[in-house]
């Protein structure tokens, strides 16, 4: 029976269709899990439309636990087994009364156990189950393993005498890894100055200075990295890519290592990869009511080539992802072909570049028109074949889904013609080109009302402000943000829909500028337009759509 109630709601809330609910029923005769795993695993729903799905169910407030810093006073009063035993994780502590979360909204066990505990009963939240397990690890994790006092500790230790040693490097190698993990950050720098050695960590992306260590620690440091990514040690003068995988806690992290020589020595960046990404869903993805529909609207198309546009780190993959979840995987065969697969999607077949075999986008292009497709995924389009194949694929009957790197959906058009793609055939095959950017979030648990002078946002930037007295938002700075002000990112973008208008603009070598006064003509909202929007309605700052877009 409430096997059934699940699948009714998740079906009337538009989250998921009945023939995905026949196949998670199907799948769980088989596997004997229950269906709401069954349904995580495939994909079909996400962890946390699961979680608020289920606490609007039972009246209980929703929290994602991922923008909240959870206090180590609540930790010190509950075991972690206690905690995770019982089904919850404490976040909070205020006047006595402890804040727990729960992924089972029956659970009546967990309040007894947290209301024993602290002697009040708690508030109750509903979290999502991954966001459960992930941050109930890490909160006890790292308040066993003070990163920040281990390595002050290596640091003073150096500054009474001590020797660099082999054990002290690697010690040091992996506290810096870790602590990038327990920053939730994309890339961590490791850059060498004539005296020093800074560390730096982009989260939400942007750079932030972490660690100034001596530089006594430089060549030690880089010399471990570069083991551990199978690189050579000797070569010093030239660039260096490898990779290598770092375990913490129940996760694979998978680092990609870019060693660069500088007139300091050598600089490395690792690029963090998480094996256990949550997928976000279309609405997730920060795209307006409007904007969304149009997204879902394209996607649901039987052939043609959709382009997704920005450079590294814009979100271009993650609304890809989120675009396969709109195509219906029961009934449509997708294949993709990723550098590398950032998310894996149960009943789509993932397949990864790989230089030493020499399977490259355009390989994977031309092999999957024999695997009868209806859509494919083309992680990149990086040279004149890929784009080809991509092209010829989108007008054989197959909905073509891409990224490329240009600064805005327009200049995709130029971009493809430089790579010697036909005229006739782009204006034929292309459905639209999505633009984004990715802006940090006002932090909600410190957030502030801020007043713009007229004239200010106008010094800034923003000539249409000029005149205009506007309220807006500002993160003030706490614990859960870093003291940054900012908390987690949403995009910006905008829809580029080839109409036979600008089919014809496209066929005939108009210029970029009349593309796109047909296109805002149309009813495309720019990438700035969308970035004023989100900062009137105080989700982000100006000074940070100033920031992205400029």
């Amino acid at each position: 029976m409430a096997v059934l109630r699940l699948g009714e709601l998740l079906i009337s809330k538009g989250l998921l269709s009945k023939e995905q609910f026949m196949v998670a029923m199907s799948m769980q005769s088989v596997t004997g899990n229950l269906l709401g795993d069954t349904l995580i695993k495939l994909g079909f729903v996400s962890s946390m439309e699961m979680g608020q799905a289920l606490a609007e169910q039972a009246g209980i407030e929703f929290i994602d636990l991922s923008r909240y810093a959870i206090s180590e006073d609540a930790l010190k009063l509950v075991p972690r087994d206690t905690a995770e035993s019982t089904g919850f994780v404490p976040f909070d502590v205020r006047d006595g009364v402890l804040s727990i979360g729960v992924t089972n909204p029956s659970n009546i066990h967990a309040i007894d156990v947290a209301t024993h505990i602290s002697g009040k009963p708690p508030k109750v939240y509903m979290v999502d189950s991954d966001s459960f397990h992930e941050m109930l690890e890490k909160a006890y994790f790292f308040m066993k393993h003070p990163i920040h006092e281990r390595i002050e500790g290596i640091v003073n230790d150096l500054k009474k005498g001590a020797a660099v040693s082999g054990a002290m490097i690697s010690s040091l190698t992996e506290l810096i890894i870790m602590d990038g993990v327990r920053r939730n950050a994309t890339d961590i720098h490791i850059t060498p100055e004539e005296q020093t050695l800074h560390v730096f960590c982009r989260i939400d992306g942007v750079l932030q200075h972490i660690y100034c260590l001596p530089k006594s620690l430089h060549s030690g440091v880089i010399s471990r990295l570069k083991i551990l990514s199978n690189l050579d040690i000797a070569e010093q003068r030239l660039p260096q890519d490898g990779s290598f995988t770092f375990p913490l806690m129940k996760n694979v992290y998978e680092i990609r290592a870019s060693v660069v020589p500088t007139i300091y020595g050598e600089n490395l960046v690792m690029r963090i990869l998480s094996s256990s990404r949550a997928l976000l869903s279309m609405t997730g993805l920060g795209f307006d009511e409007q904007d969304t529909k149009k997204l879902r609207l394209l996607f649901s198309k039987p052939h043609g080539l959709i382009m997704v546009a920005g450079p590294t780190g814009s979100g271009k993959t993650t609304t890809l992802y989120s675009a396969l979840r709109e195509i219906n995987i029961i009934e449509r065969n997708v294949l993709t072909v990723e550098d590398p697969v950032e998310y894996k999607l149960s009943m789509v077949k993932q397949t990864q570049v790989s230089s030493k075999s020499g399977y490259d986008f355009a390989l994977a292009g031309r092999s999957f028109v024999r695997q009868d497709p209806d859509a494919m995924l083309i992680g990149e389009i990086r040279d004149e074949e890929t784009a080809r194949i991509a092209i010829r694929a989108s007008i054989t009957g197959h909905l073509v889904l891409s990224t490329i790197h240009t600064n805005d959906s327009v200049t995709v058009i130029p971009r493809l013609i430089d790579l010697e793609v036909d005229r006739f055939l782009l204006s034929s095959s292309l459905l639209a080109v999505v633009a984004q950017r990715l802006v940090r979030k006002v932090c909600v648990n410190c957030r502030k009302e801020y007043f713009y002078e007229p004239n200010e946002l106008k010094e800034m930037g923003f000539p249409e402000a000029e005149g205009k007295e506007m309220t807006a938002y500002r993160g003030t700075g706490c614990q859960s943000c870093g003291q940054t002000g900012y908390l987690g990112r949403s995009a910006i973008g905008e829809i580029l829909i080839v109409t036979e208008e600008i089919r014809e603009l496209v066929f005939s070598g108009a210029s970029v500028n009349a593309i796109r006064d047909v296109a805002v003509k149309n009813g495309m909202k720019t990438m700035r337009d969308n970035g004023v929007k989100k900062a009137l309605e105080g989700l982000t700052t100006f000074e940070e759509v100033l920031r992205v877009v400029g």
